[in-house]
């Protein structure tokens, strides 16, 4: 039932966009399996085209708090593996157990990721800077300093609710996730250096979205990353809440793109197109969440048009 369900979204969403008749160009493909497993995550990895290159491959992943729907180790470990990635992490800026290097790694262990590969908390070393270029709140991004010592970037993504942004999904997971502790605070403050609480919220929103495009920018305008959103587990919170909110709809599936805007806005196409999503919704319109997406093509970065291709039969 649950696959049939999706397959009806599928089909609904699939059509060519208007982008391709008024452009010219096809819009960026996301592929998409609904099936939650290893096997199905190498798949939409190998769907993409694109080999994860370079002698050092880093995969970003949230770490998760303890009680959290952090992606778990037998899900992603072969994939993790398969392109020599290195796990990479920065620590938090609200305190909880990643907030210090030495209790990140400690929970890293917990949570079973030193077991699948390396694990490299990259603001250990404190942060770097990265320039922002078309931006209108920000100028400049802190990422973790180890951020340069990779020569591929792959995104992976637990795509659920959050708190403050709506949601989280590749775009999130490109700027608050790769900021160091420092920039994390910046980016919440709107790039204004004032409180991450209380800053404005749409400011917030755009900086998410700018700080994402700085990091797609260093890693070759996007030519040596790739982006993939696990879409189980969808609970309204976020994994940084170690105690969030049980899920309420079903799981949908894994998908991947060349293209995080394209990605994130199929994830969401997706949670409006499902009979349950109804809590999520709430939780994104809420906090204004589409915005980020909105500013992406304020700033020129992404595409918000996409072809969905489901990989499903390929699986059988």
């Amino acid at each position: 039932m649950k696959k049939a369900l999706c397959m009806l979204l599928l089909m609904a969403l699939c059509p060519l966009s208007a982008f391709a008749e008024t452009t010219g160009e096809m819009p960026p493909a996301v592929y998409m399996t609904t099936e939650i497993t290893p096997e199905g995550l190498m798949a939409v990895y190998e769907a993409l085209g694109r080999q994860a290159q370079g002698e050092n491959v880093a995969v970003k992943i949230s770490t998760g708090e303890t009680g959290s729907n952090y992606l778990r180790p037998e899900l992603i470990g072969e994939f993790v593996q398969a392109v020599g990635g290195t796990i990479v992490e920065c620590n938090t800026a609200y305190g909880g157990q990643r907030a210090s290097t030495a209790m990140h790694y400690q929970l890293a262990e917990d949570h079973g990721y030193t077991a699948i590969a390396d694990v490299d908390i990259m603001d250990e070393n404190g942060s770097m800077t990265l320039p922002v270029t078309g931006g209108t709140v920000l100028t400049e991004n802190y990422v973790g300093a180890n951020l340069q010592n990779y020569d591929f970037l792959v995104v992976l993504s637990h795509f659920k609710g959050h708190a403050m942004a709506g949601f989280g999904g590749a775009i999130k997971n490109l700027s608050i996730g790769c900021a160091s502790s420092e920039g994390k605070a910046w980016i919440h403050s709107g790039g204004t250096g004032g409180s991450m609480w209380g800053g404005e919220q749409d400011a917030f929103l755009e900086a998410m979205a700018e700080a994402a495009k700085s990091v797609v920018d260093y890693f070759g305008n996007g030519e040596r990353a790739l982006y993939i959103n696990v879409m189980n587990r969808l609970s309204v919170d976020c994994d940084c809440d170690g105690n969030p909110a049980e899920p309420d709809m079903h799981d949908i599936g894994i998908l991947a793109s060349l293209d995080p805007v394209a990605l994130d806005q199929a994830c969401i196409d997706l949670v409006y197109g499902a009979p349950d999503g109804g809590s999520l919704i709430q939780r994104i319109e809420s906090r204004n969440g589409l915005h980020t997406l909105e500013h992406t093509q304020d700033i020129g970065f992404g595409s918000r048009n996409y072809t969905l291709v489901n990989i499903d039969a390929g699986l059988d």
